[in-house]
């Protein structure tokens, strides 16, 4: 299952510093706008402690953690719905992701500009966020300009549902709320599905800040974007890119001692990694073995025979079983038979929904 997540904000903010972090790729990081031209993808690994545990119990000859992609994208600057910068052609990379990940300048360095003159991280925000809705915006009034008068003229039922889902979105989108931030249902859901519109899609804000107020946590700045995605029903996570940046250049262990000797609990990037997980709604099964041990991302509320279409085809089309272990009654008996022994294997149908954590071996036949 392949998913991404784009990042986006003003130029200048440290959208590329962040990106190198997570893919400790050498990408073009410059003073100046526009210095990421094309996107560049790169993937992470997400971290995951119950992978290095069954490793460790299974010593197989490979293991696959799983990932997932982030996507650095040029920065965007006011009028870009309209063409400004580079502003179309960015606007359809974002487009392609499935969440976004909006960086914030929180930040004061006389070094690197600014382009809006001055550290102002709601303006900021908002500059982005109406940008955004203006590209999605013109998408809905082009469509209703195609089909709105033939829908009311042939009473076609899908075109005429269609018609009033859009005038909804067009009333939400000409008062500058995003379609995230409206109650819309499944069914309308599905009918917008097909548009791609970026103001549905799930968000979060990195406020980047100065290695100094990373160890706090916050400074004046960080608390108004809490402010701002506490009122949106948005996650906020606070870090300094610089030191993702130098964190990345570290040994596991070196890491470790660098993030104590900063006063910080974990690193900003697993944090964002997970968040960003969750914010799509992912999860993660195991299958084990002693020739490999792997980590699957599933969407939840997949079901066990979708599950196990993502490890084949023929394993979903000849599904029979699927014997379920919990992660932590493996770990706390150490021992594939003890666990068995003790009731907790589960022989579970294609309806079974997967849960977080479980080990699988899925029974088939084709």
């Amino acid at each position: 299952m392949s998913l991404k997540a784009g990042i986006v904000g003003l130029p200048n903010v440290g959208k590329s510093t962040l990106f190198n972090a997570i893919t400790k790729k050498n990408i073009l990081a410059a003073n100046y706008p526009f210095a990421t031209i094309d996107p560049n993808i790169g993937v992470v690994t997400v971290p995951d402690k119950r992978l290095e545990f069954l490793e460790n119990l299974y010593m197989p000859k490979s293991y696959v953690p799983t990932t997932f992609e982030f996507t650095d994208i040029a920065g965007l600057v006011k009028g870009a719905s309209k063409g400004e910068g580079l502003g179309n052609k960015f606007l359809s990379h974002v487009r392609e992701v499935d969440a976004i990940v909006e960086v914030v300048r929180c930040f004061v360095d006389n070094n690197i500009t600014h382009v809006e003159g001055q550290i102002d991280p709601i303006r900021d925000i908002e500059i982005i966020n109406i940008e955004l809705i203006l590209s999605d915006l013109e998408i809905v009034d082009n469509r209703l300009e195609r089909i709105a008068k033939k829908a009311e003229t042939t009473k076609d039922k899908e075109a005429l549902l269609e018609v009033e889902i859009l005038r909804k979105c067009k009333t939400a989108l000409e008062q500058n709320i995003p379609l995230r931030l409206i109650d819309l249902t499944e069914e309308e859901k599905f009918v917008l599905k097909a548009f791609n519109f970026i103001t549905l899609k799930p968000l979060i804000y990195v406020a980047n800040v100065s290695e100094e107020d990373a160890s706090l946590g916050e400074n004046e700045y960080t608390k108004k974007v809490f402010e701002y995605a506490t009122k949106e029903n948005t996650n906020m996570i606070v870090m300094s890119a610089k030191i993702e940046s130098e964190l990345s250049e570290l040994e596991k262990n070196e890491k470790k001692e660098f993030l104590i000797e900063l006063g910080i609990d974990s690193s900003g990037l697993d944090q964002l990694i997970f968040a960003t997980y969750d914010l799509l709604g992912l999860q993660t099964f195991f299958t084990v073995g002693k020739d490999e041990v792997k980590a699957w991302t599933f969407k939840k509320g997949m079901n066990a025979k979708k599950c196990a279409g993502l490890i084949h085809s023929d394993i979903e089309r000849g599904f029979i079983k699927a014997e379920i272990m919990k992660y932590m009654d493996l770990k706390e008996l150490k021992d594939e038979k003890k666990v068995q022994e003790s009731g907790k294997l589960n022989l579970e149908g294609k309806d079974y929904l997967m849960q977080d954590g479980d080990i699988v071996y899925f029974r088939f036949n084709v």
